[in-house]
């Protein structure tokens, strides 16, 4: 039961990085890619359908961090609060501006909230970055590790973000912003592939409890992933390659790190695990209908843009 529950706990974490990094990637785009008000409005419509369906991946894992692994719950509120305290100020910032940039017809409005949009997508990947490398190196202290790593990370959303918008922004009547997007698909990868390298050199010296032979493979999986991204057919990759490599992280610290975890009891697995099971093939079902549903954004006004 304790290896199906970690299990449990990787998915749902890998999950949220998959999806999140495309919503919050291209919000971290968005002053490239959107260059005027209705590129800015096909923007928000691309994003729209996606952030709360990632957030709630968010919630579930939250969830079974502190139903199924209390002691692990501990240490990461203890040691990263503060990281946290930003992660939440981000996602409450953008939120905010998803849900208020059409609510009034003002472009000065709409101008404020579209950089409360960008600002917290920024904040967003910038606080899982060092939540991440605070992970896998088991202190949040600021060393040159977890500098590497959480730039690693940053880049990484980046990435997704602009396959992401190569895919969803293809509706444009000149497709200028899909295109944009899906140019930034190679060089953003090269980017990554560099703080990577960056970071594993970093890594040399120890930085913690973190087991080099666990992170290797992962790592090499990330290092495949960016230079097929960097050649002729990154664009039409990128939908594929960015989902494998920003997966990597989650599954390095699940892997790699020396985080603590205590047993979990018997009846405390077995009350979650009755609530979850129905509820994991809902979510994953769910997921591929929405993704399915609005493959292409709106191209008229909605509630969100």
């Amino acid at each position: 039961m304790d290896v199906l529950s970690t299990l449990l706990l990787v998915l749902f974490l890998v999950g949220h990085l998959v999806l999140a990094g495309a919503d919050v990637g291209l919000s971290m785009l968005m002053p490239r890619v959107a260059r005027g008000p209705a590129q800015r409005r096909r923007v928000v419509a691309a994003i729209a359908p996606y952030f709360l369906a990632s957030e709630v991946w968010l919630v579930a894992l939250v969830g079974i961090l502190a139903g199924l692994f209390p002691a692990l719950e501990h240490h990461v509120v203890a040691e990263l609060w503060p990281v946290l305290v930003v992660l939440t100020v981000g996602l409450l910032v953008r939120d905010a501006g998803l849900w208020l940039r059409s609510r009034v017809p003002d472009d000065r409005w709409r101008a404020v909230w579209d950089g409360a949009v960008v600002a917290g997508g920024w904040t967003l990947a910038l606080a899982w970055g060092w939540v991440t490398a605070s992970l896998i190196a088991g202190d949040p202290a600021v060393t040159p590790f977890t500098v590497a790593c959480a730039s690693t990370v940053v880049s990484l959303f980046a990435l997704r973000g602009a396959a992401f918008g190569a895919e969803r922004l293809v509706e444009d009547p000149t497709a200028e912003s899909a295109d944009v997007a899906a140019r930034d698909t190679r060089w953003l990868a090269g980017v990554a592939l560099a703080a990577t390298l960056v970071t594993v050199v970093a890594a040399v010296p120890g930085p913690g409890p973190v087991d080099p032979s666990a992170a290797a493979i992962p790592t090499a999986v990330m290092a495949v992933a960016l230079t097929a991204t960097l050649g002729t057919s990154g664009p039409m990759l990128s939908r594929y390659t960015s989902a494998i490599a920003i997966a990597v992280p989650g599954v390095t610290v699940a892997v790699a790190s020396g985080l603590p975890v205590a047993s979990i009891p018997d009846t405390t697995a077995v009350l979650v695990w009755s609530v979850l099971t129905p509820a994991i093939p809902v979510m994953l079902i769910g997921q591929v209908w929405l993704y399915r549903m609005t493959r292409r954004p709106s191209r008229s006004p909605g509630f969100f843009a």
